[in-house]
């Protein structure tokens, strides 16, 4: 009989997790199979169209054979092994459906029911409860065993409904805004308890109790899932097999029926998603176990917050008014667009060509990004485009472009689970990237060594099972000097990778650089006063990665975001060439992306001197090609960015404004600078889904679309390309990309595209590194890795494989210069910003969910020393000052942050955070510096002056007219 070898593209539950090595064939029912070496015998069969029943056993945990439903035989062995537990071996012959295993089967089976409720018909698992349909698998049709003697859940569900009381009855834990917890319905399998250890790693639930008493715990007997370690990722959910944990929205809307595969829309992991459905609404959304960044795996922000897309603060008509005093007006799309154009046109007749531009979106798609450059450059006749990514990771493209001769992260996600050391720099991904961390921590608890360079005590620098060889609890600001203090010892020790250097970067500039980092200045002695490292803790964390194995460095805003980010990026890059790793699995630079296409707003052309692809404008040969495929003649001058707009706004000589899914008055710094900017142009269009911050100073508002309502890509931090898919019809009538192109319309420039596909075949003709991509690609693969084109047709996971994209790696001297940010008497405490895992950015989306219950305000982080000093104490309101402004918030004493330093998030408008951070930024990318702000923290009896005048002009700028009858 011929082998059967089944491909794994599909999406049915297999029962334990793939495996590696080499094949293996053996004899399943009369079936010649062959699977790779290690695959258990439940997997083999199930790859061969076979079902074993099974109840603890799932593809995304390893086996664990509690249940004993999959029991086979096997010839020459006793009795009835686990199918899931037991792994192939050559020639082995199984059976699966004999008497006697058939029989066991309904044995156990016959036990679960009875100690289960029988609500089968009102359950909301009822069509999706593998209980259920595994009693079907074994031809049960009766119960023969009572309920238990003492008390067990039939008899408490039957008191239940017969309204008695029960001493050992545990009611439904409803806390969790998203799922509730029904210990009544728990067969006690394991899989949510060990998804929570094996899969998110936070390793928040147990079992507790024996026998029939035996059930899942979230903590202690005190606790609930909210007030518990969970998480919220939803991996217990979805590892459940009956109703005991189930979605809420699930039991208000019913069993989906249909389902679509799309991208998720917060951070820079860039999640696959099943968005299920009934008819086109949205009953949930479940982590797609084929999705090659998140395997199958979520967080709280992707799996439950998406409430927002039908929230009541949504504006859906289009709206217009003549001056930021007036009210709104709702109008035509017909109407707003003509105001809008007319505007902008009067505009650059009255004060020249230059005077309007645009910011995009990192929120939105590859697709749109492009058409909003595009209406800078082709339509409004300049380079006046900007984006928030240059405010979060320009220097990310600098710096790496410089060293490597790209502008992106060298890795895939897959990466990590190949690395023996890390080290994280500036960045908190358990908060800010959780799947990745996930993905991390799991490597962590499996052996590789761990480096937290950050002035705060994340999480991953101790939590349950994993803990950081090394924390360099640095001062903000001083990164540079501990990046060049690592290289400092790795070069003087002799611990650097001499072949590596000599054969992929350029030697004469190594030697230049080692001179510069073996100078005595640069050693950690030196430098421990200045950076509050102690330098044995940094000499040991520098002979760790030098000497370790694979090493990979992973960063985030951290590194950005100060006046030297780029120095600080190229010191990375520096650190990773000086060692090896790069140019193979484990290793490697990785930025972690802020948004969800941070990415993919840069790689559009985003920037004002940069056309897609990282291309300058100055350069003819690149204007030509989109000359040619526009129609139109290009600015050669560089552009203005977001600072220069403002300053030239207030200036008198910026007029006109078209801001696409950003929200510049909260997310960008110097909040005061940014209100007058914006109060001094004459047309500000807002394009997004709510009456953001940035809207309160808007003449025209454009409602937009969620990610949920269009088509197009994302480009996530591991320069994977993601389709988006339409999972129900906008809401306001049009994707993003159709209202920009009726505006580029409007304003004569002729668009026709029919479909983002069409726009996306012009990236592909434009840009060489998207010169192979399209969406049937797209839909062959799932998703490629930029760059994609005749030299890589499949994509590209692993950057700078045998040599670097630039040729010979450059080695940059990273000379430490001190911020002009200081402190002294009137500011002696550093301030630095950060995210919180519940929240997301500006909190335009979060806010709008279920999320607030754990994150309903900006708190200040205070060491307890420095609160003492100044009479603070938990919870009291303070009033957070700086050069720049003051704020209030309340206090969070916590020995997180060290003496000297405070922290807080930025995701409450009613704060503004960045009304206290500086206009001062990096030297090479005007990355604003929000990570080093010299404050001042003192009591406060409520709101500062500047917060209520702020909150009056808001409430009076989002005044809506009633609708005409």
């Amino acid at each position: 009989m011929k082998d059967l070898i089944i491909p794994r593209d599909n999406d049915r539950d297999m029962g334990t997790p793939a495996r590696e090595g080499a094949p293996v064939t053996l004899t399943i029912d009369g079936f010649d199979i062959t699977v790779p070496e290690g695959t258990s015998v439940m997997r083999a069969a199930a790859e061969a169209g076979f079902q074993i029943p099974k109840l603890c056993a799932t593809d995304s945990l390893e086996a664990f054979g509690s249940c004993r439903l999959c029991v086979v035989e096997i010839e020459g062995r006793r009795g009835t092994p686990a199918s899931c537990t037991t792994p192939v071996a050559p020639g082995m012959v199984v059976r699966t459906q004999s008497e006697k295993v058939k029989k066991i089967r309904k044995g156990v089976m016959e036990l679960y029911i009875s100690d289960h409720p029988l609500d089968c018909l009102t359950c909301a698992a009822n069509g999706d409860c593998e209980l259920q349909d595994m009693a079907g698998a074994t031809g049960l049709r009766d119960v023969r065993y009572q309920a238990p003697a003492d008390g067990g859940m039939s008899n408490h569900f039957e008191a239940r409904q017969n309204g008695e009381a029960n001493p050992q009855y545990v009611p439904k834990d409803d806390s969790n805004p998203y799922f509730t917890y029904d210990p009544s319905k728990c067969i006690v399998c394991n899989r949510c308890v060990r998804a929570c250890e094996e899969v998110q790693g936070t390793f928040a639930l147990t079992i507790a109790g024996r026998g029939f008493d035996s059930r899942v715990s979230a903590g202690t007997a005190a606790d609930d899932f909210l007030s518990s370690d969970c998480v919220s990722c939803g991996a217990c959910v979805q590892a459940c097999p009956t109703a005991t944990l189930q979605e809420k929205s699930v039991i208000e809307l019913g069993t989906p029926e249909r389902s679509v595969i799309t991208t998720c829309a917060y951070c820079g992991v860039g999640c696959s998603f099943k968005a299920e459905l009934n008819g086109d609404e949205l009953v949930r959304m479940v982590p797609y176990k084929h999705g090659k960044a998140n395997r199958g795996h979520s967080c709280v922000k992707g799996r439950f917050a998406y409430g927002y897309a039908k929230h009541k603060d949504r504006i859906l008509n289009p709206m217009i008014r003549d001056s930021i005093d007036e009210p709104w007006r709702e109008v035509s799309w017909e109407e707003a667009l003509g105001f809008a154009a007319s505007r902008m046109r009067g505009l650059q007749e009255k004060y020249g060509k230059k005077s309007i531009g645009v910011i995009t979106s990192s929120r939105c798609t590859n697709e749109e990004t492009f058409l909003v450059q595009k209406l800078a450059r082709g339509v409004f006749g300049n380079n006046n485009t900007d984006t928030c990514a240059r405010v979060c990771h320009s220097p990310t493209g600098y710096g790496l472009g410089q060293t490597f001769g790209t502008s992106a992260g060298t890795q895939d996600f897959d990466s990590v689970e190949h690395t023996d050391v890390v080290i994280v720099i500036g960045a908190n991904p358990t908060d800010g990237h959780p799947v990745f961390a996930s993905r991390l921590k799991k490597r962590l608890r499996d052996g590789a060594e761990l480096i937290v360079i950050d002035p705060r005590r994340t999480n991953l620098v101790k939590s349950p099972h994993i803990q950081a060889a090394h924390h360099l609890a640095l001062r903000p600001g001083t990164n540079v000097a501990v990046v060049t203090a690592l290289a400092h010892v790795i070069v003087t020790e002799g611990l650097m990778d001499e072949a590596f250097i000599r054969t992929r970067c350029d030697w004469e500039e190594f030697q230049v650089y080692a001179e510069f980092a073996s100078a005595p200045r640069h050693s950690p002695e030196a430098t421990e006063l200045l950076t509050g490292v102690p330098a044995a803790e940094l000499r040991a964390a520098a002979r760790l990665f030098a000497t370790g194995g694979n090493g990979a460095i992973y960063y985030g805003l951290g590194v950005t975001e100060h006046s030297q980010g780029s120095t600080t990026v190229m010191g990375i890059a520096n650190l990773a060439m000086l060692t090896g790793n790069i140019g193979r699995k484990g290793v490697g630079v990785n930025p972690l992306r802020g948004q969800n296409n941070v990415q993919g707003s840069c790689d559009m052309g985003s920037f004002p001197h940069e056309l897609p692809g990282y291309r300058h404008v100055k350069l003819p040969e690149v204007r030509a090609v989109f000359e040619q495929a526009w129609g139109v003649e290009i600015d050669p001058e560089p552009g203005l960015r977001i600072p220069n707009m403002l300053d030239a706004a207030v200036d008198g000589s910026f007029k006109g404004l078209y801001c696409q899914g950003e929200d510049i008055l909260q997310s960008d710094p110097d909040t005061k600078h940014v209100a007058a900017g914006l109060a001094a142009m004459e047309c500000v269009i807002v394009h997004d889904l709510f009456l953001n911050e940035t809207a309160n100073y808007a003449h025209v508002f454009l409602p937009g679309s969620t990610f949920l309502e269009k088509d197009g890509t994302f480009t996530n931090a591991e320069r994977r390309i993601n389709r988006v898919r339409r999972v129900m019809a906008p809401m306001n009538g049009y994707a993003d990309w159709e209202v920009t192109q009726l505006l580029a319309n409007a304003m004569g420039a002729g668009w026709t595209y029919t479909h983002p596909s069409q726009i996306m075949d012009e990236i592909a003709a434009t840009t060489p590194s998207f010169a192979g991509v399209d969406y049937t690609l797209l839909e062959e693969k799932g998703s490629v890795q930029w760059p994609c084109n005749e030299a890589h047709p499949g994509g590209t996971p692993l950057m700078h494989v045998d040599g670097f994209v630039r040729g010979k790696g450059r080695f940059i001297v990273t000379e430490y210069v001190a911020t002009d940010e200081k402190t002294g008497p009137r500011f002696p405490l550093l301030l630095t910003t950060g995210r919180i895992l519940s929240q997301y950015n500006v909190g335009a989306q979060t806010r709008r969910t279920g999320n607030v219950v754990w994150h309903d305000q900006d708190l200040l982080e205070i060491h307890p020393h420095d609160a003492e000093v100044r009479g603070v104490k938990q919870g009291d309101w303070i009033k957070l000052a700086s050069r720049s402004g003051e704020t209030t918030l309340r206090a969070e004493l916590t020995d997180r942050v060290s003496p000297g330093v405070v922290y807080t998030t930025f995701h409450h408008p009613d704060t503004q955070a960045n009304v206290i951070t500086t206009d001062f930024s990096d030297w090479a990318t005007n990355c604003p510096e929000y990570k080093v702000t010299a404050v001042q923290v003192s009591l406060s009896n409520g709101p500062t002056e500047w917060q209520e005048d702020y909150a009056s002009q808001a409430q009076r700028s989002r005044r809506i007219l009633p609708a005409a009858e």
